[in-house]
């Protein structure tokens, strides 16, 4: 939590970000306390006004009237709450309109979301220069990320296992995936180029770290920290070097008066709604699409199909292409209506048992 870095006297609350806060929301809380979340553990929540971090429960009023999780508070999320007992505990009343908020599909093949954290200016990408370098993946937390309106940055940790010539090599391979963004390979172990990413990160910002298990974002929340604070567990020698987990999401103050929103390692990371995503993360091929001589152009074998094109000219790679239809047809299924997806199940099922049926007359 923010007591390993408290708020200057003189900075109070505005510490943890407000200044990014319209006056509106400022005056609305003025009958309760404005504070921000700066932890959460499963159905707690833990809350600061710049001055003190306490344990908070939402009323029943606030808890019964949320209609999905996107409603209840999340970490990084503004509140107007109670505090008392002396500033013991709180209850949170209200949660202020967001300016920003990173979710994803929740795992397996329940469709809703799970929030991962509210009001972020940037979001970290971490992936390791390992068995973890992924590229498809890399573009899925792209989108994402495009998507909830922040602004992303691209890390590579664990650069001191490979010479500058293999760190070069792989970066390149992603460089149609990165046009644009800041990209930094580093090392926590010793602390290569983490001065880059320190200069990217400004006081009363947040930022958040994103990625896989193992690829180092604890590690270096240590480093940007100074100190040794999160938990480590070991794992094979062919998986890494050495992890530290994160089991929940927390936010904390470095010693710059920048906030980092540590988050747990997803194993699965899929996605809902994310038109605005896609065409982000993907914007030569949406900025191709529009140059097709027909509206309607299905990028097969029609004339004058400026993607077919541009693969042909090798501008575009197809498996790029691939990916960016792939990704289009799981958001339009994700995005279907509970109701529609109860439907399609439902019919799915029929099917199954009439062809079961089929098999056993015959």
């Amino acid at each position: 939590m923010l007591d390993s870095n408290p708020p200057s006297q003189s900075g109070g609350i505005r510490d943890l970000g407000l200044d990014e806060l319209s006056p509106a929301p400022i005056e609305s809380a003025a009958a309760f306390s404005l504070a921000r979340v700066v932890a959460v553990h499963k159905d707690r929540f833990v809350i600061s006004n710049g001055r003190i971090d306490v344990f908070a429960e939402l009323t029943g009023r606030f808890h019964y009237g949320a209609e999905s999780t996107v409603d209840l508070p999340t970490v990084g999320d503004w509140v107007r709450a109670d505090f008392f007992d002396d500033d013991t505990h709180a209850v949170i009343h209200e949660l202020i309109p967001r300016k920003s908020l990173l979710r994803r599909k929740s795992a397996g093949k329940n469709t809703d979301y799970q929030l991962i954290g509210a009001n972020i200016d940037v979001a970290f990408v971490l992936q390791s220069l390992d068995d973890n370098f992924n590229p498809r993946r890399l573009e899925r937390y792209l989108v994402m990320i495009h998507e909830s309106g922040i602004v992303p940055v691209v890390l590579f940790s664990k650069s001191d296992l490979f010479s500058p010539e293999e760190v070069e090599q792989k970066l390149a391979s992603i460089s149609d995936l990165v046009v644009g963004l800041d990209v930094i390979a580093f090392s926590s172990e010793n602390g290569a180029h983490v001065e880059q990413i320190e200069t990217l990160m400004k006081p009363r910002k947040t930022y958040c770290l994103v990625g896989s298990s193992g690829v180092g974002k604890s590690t270096l929340l240590n480093r940007l920290l100074g100190r040794n604070e999160a938990a480590t567990q070991p794992v094979r020698e062919k998986d890494s070097r050495g992890r530290h987990t994160t089991t929940h999401r927390e936010l904390m103050r470095l010693p710059s008066g920048a906030l980092v929103i540590d988050t747990p390692g997803m194993r699965e990371l899929g996605n809902l709604f994310i038109d605005t995503g896609i065409g982000e993360t993907f914007s030569e091929i949406a900025e191709l699409e529009r140059q097709c001589k027909f509206n309607d152009c299905s990028h097969t074998n029609e004339k004058g199909c400026a993607i077919r094109a541009a693969i042909e000219r090798g501008e575009l790679s197809e498996q790029r292409y691939e990916n960016y239809v792939a990704m289009q047809r799981e958001a339009a299924y994700n995005e279907m209506s509970y109701y529609e997806k109860r439907q399609k199940d439902r019919a799915f099922g029929k099917m199954v048992k009439s062809v079961k049926k089929q098999k056993k007359i015959r």
